[in-house]
């Protein structure tokens, strides 16, 4: 892949040699047919948005906020914005008007980007707060209430004129900031995190290493997870590296259904989601005859051994051959039948969820990154995936392990830097390492283990180290346990709060016996002495969820804290 100095020049690059061909896709909600951009159809809306930037005279590296639900114009307002030589601020269309507020104060944005009246009003809410005024809002969904916001602009009111030479983006190094994205405060206040272009065109290079194998004229991935997520983020510039076709979806509840219209090569999720397809898996065989049973877990024994290289007779291999057709065409068609790889990022994958789907047939990689890496530092390779590994680490990219295990890590994909926050900055990267905050080891093949995350170490009053999300992975495998969270600083021993699956009906003495069977393979310090269930699950509405489906460990802490502090 050729070497570039920005994010738009490999953008235009691409648009050059793919003219044509399809580009972005999504489901028309009213027609339910499939609209399709072609790559200069995504070039001449940029020109569109481009052309209105540069009327409104803002300083190079001026900031402008982006708040939409996944879409065609997203990838488009990205790319203008960076183009024009200024810096993108993603937001989550999930934000409050009270996290809107802090980024606001934080970031002064001098420009909104925003897709429908829902969140222009929450936004403007959040601005009145601070007492602050956007020097324009483009909308990319036409309404007719009156807001009497001045400045305010419509999409479909932009005209493209001819002959606009995209100068300012060709002055643009590597080292220039890129795009500012918010934590999602996990641990506390979320910080923005400022971006290059260098650190996110690093990771584009390395995903054209590592996916070089499956590239083809339809590549295609789909798009779901927040685009204001450093992670899918990062994403959209590696299918534009790959030449992908980039098929967004509107909503988590219909994933499902888009998978089969989509038919996407790729799909990048969470382990939230692969959780939950795990246990809905579990759920449906659980009602299917003894010999579809059979046939399913005979295709993950077999399918596993594949995968491990471990001895397989020869009657296995003619079996596993069967099975192919019986079990594992017939998965991969729930996917919409090109379904070649999912890749896990953002947080641990459960390693029996990892091979499971491995042996049926779909290959997972998990990966490894932080917000503050562009985000991605490792990740497992097509041809030989261990999947209790987040796999080697990138080109380009070095990592060491400090005394304690800490996972530090140095290259071009750092943060420049918190936005605004010079003290936090220095706290995270010292000498030019970045210290991750999470535990890891090496396995004999250079395969990076993530053991813990340090800031959410157990420390037991008999000091014991314990990992809180090893034990709410753990959790969460029974299907009958929908989400978890686990407690047991300066205690004895261990305790949690529940959410139970409401298709299971369960009751308490199920629960009882699933995690009794459970602590049967935990040390003493790990087993979980006790726990509690409670009705209302963790979500980003109670703000007990990051909009990456994380817990918010400290949160439900202060949520729960009389009733953590009685078990």
């Amino acid at each position: 892949m050729k070497k570039f100095n920005n994010l738009p020049e490999l953008f235009f690059y691409q648009t050059s040699k793919l003219l044509n061909k399809p580009h972005l896709k999504k489901i028309n909600t009213s027609s339910n047919q499939i609209e399709t951009l072609s790559w200069k159809d995504t070039l001449d809306e940029v020109t569109k948005v481009y052309q209105f930037l540069d009327q409104q005279k803002l300083n190079d590296f001026d900031r402008v906020m982006l708040v939409s639900e996944n879409r065609p114009e997203w990838m488009i307002s990205d790319i203008a914005i960076m183009s024009s030589k200024l810096i993108t601020i993603p937001n989550y269309t999930s934000y409050t008007p009270k996290d809107f507020q802090h980024i606001i104060k934080d970031s002064k944005p001098n420009g909104l980007i925003v897709s429908n009246l829902i969140l222009l009003k929450k936004i403007i809410q959040a601005s009145k707060l601070n007492n602050f005024n956007f020097k324009f809002i483009l909308v990319m969904d036409k309404f007719d209430e009156n807001l009497d916001i001045k400045n305010i602009y419509f999409w479909k009111n932009l005209v493209s004129m001819h002959n606009i030479n995209f100068n300012k983006y060709k002055s643009l190094k590597r080292t220039d900031p890129s795009c500012i994205i918010y934590t999602s405060g996990t641990q506390g206040q979320p910080k923005g995190v400022t971006l290059s272009h260098g650190g996110i065109l690093s990771n584009c290079e390395a995903a054209d290493i590592v996916l070089h194998s499956i590239k083809s004229d339809d590549l295609c991935f789909l798009t779901w997870l927040p685009l204001s997520h450093s992670y899918e983020h990062t994403v959209q510039f590696a299918q534009i590296a790959l030449g992908a076709i980039t098929f967004y979806n509107e909503s988590i509840e219909k994933l499902l259904p888009t998978l089969k219209i989509a038919k996407p090569h790729v799909l990048t999720a969470v382990p939230r989601f692969y959780n939950n397809l795990y246990s809905k898996m579990q759920i449906n065989l659980s009602k299917q005859s003894y010999l579809k049973k059979f046939l399913f877990n005979k295709t993950v024994e077999i399918g596993t051994k594949v995968n491990q290289k471990a001895h397989i007779s020869f009657l296995e291999i003619l079996l596993n051959l069967l099975l192919s057709l019986l079990v594992r065409r017939k998965i991969k068609t729930q996917f919409g039948g090109n379904l070649i790889a999912f890749v896990s990022g953002g947080g641990p994958l459960d390693s029996q969820i990892g091979n499971t789907l491995n042996a049926l047939g779909i290959k997972t990689l998990q990966g490894y990154g932080l917000t503050e890496t562009s985000p991605v530092v490792s990740c497992n390779p097509l041809t030989n995936i261990k999947v209790e590994t987040v796999g080697t680490v990138l080109p380009n990219v070095e990592v060491k392990l400090a005394e304690d295990g800490e996972i530090l890590v140095r290259g071009e994909i750092l943060m420049i830097g918190y936005w605004n926050n010079k003290e936090a900055t220095d706290e995270i990267i010292k000498d030019g390492w970045l210290h991750t905050g999470d535990i890891g080891v090496f396995d004999s093949d250079n395969y990076l283990i993530i053991t813990d995350r340090k800031k959410d170490i157990i420390v037991s009053s008999g000091g014991d180290n314990i990992s809180p999300s090893k034990l709410e992975n753990l959790l969460t495998l029974d299907a009958k346990i929908e989400q978890a969270c686990v407690f047991g600083d300066n205690k004895s021993y261990i305790s949690a709060l529940l959410v139970i699956n409401p298709q299971e009906n369960s009751n308490k003495n199920e629960i009882q016996n699933y995690i009794n069977n459970l602590n049967l393979s935990l040390s003493q310090p790990e087993k979980i002495k006790r726990f509690e269930i409670i009705e209302i699950p963790f979500s980003m509405e109670n703000e007990l969820l990051t909009p990456t489906m994380k817990v918010r460990r400290h949160k439900v802490y202060e949520q729960y804290k009389e009733l953590i502090d009685n078990l």
